[in-house]
């Protein structure tokens, strides 16, 4: 009787660990689009593209590149989760 229960209710269980893991992996790839934006506004900044003048040199360490990077490397390790597999029977 368990081993029915527990075959019923894996493929409710697959879906739902499949929607999360797109959920995950949607949420990494908008994190890297932002680092990318946030990157592209600081090199922009750099050019006085915005008007003149150089940011701040504590804007420079703090929300610059770094920034944009550490969105870029944490978007990448949530947007390249391994595929979860279906459960065996």
């Amino acid at each position: 009787m368990v081993t029915k229960e527990v075959a019923e209710s894996t493929p409710n269980e697959f879906e739902r660990s499949w929607r999360i893991h797109r959920r995950l992996v949607r949420i990494g790839q908008v994190l890297m689009i932002v680092g990318a934006i946030v990157a592209a506004t600081h090199w922009l900044a750099h050019l006085e593209a915005f008007g003149p003048g150089q940011p701040p040199g504590w804007l420079d360490l703090a929300a610059g590149y770094p920034t944009g990077v550490l969105l870029l490397v944490a978007g990448a390790i949530m947007a390249g989760r391994k595929r979860p597999s279906k459960p065996i029977r």
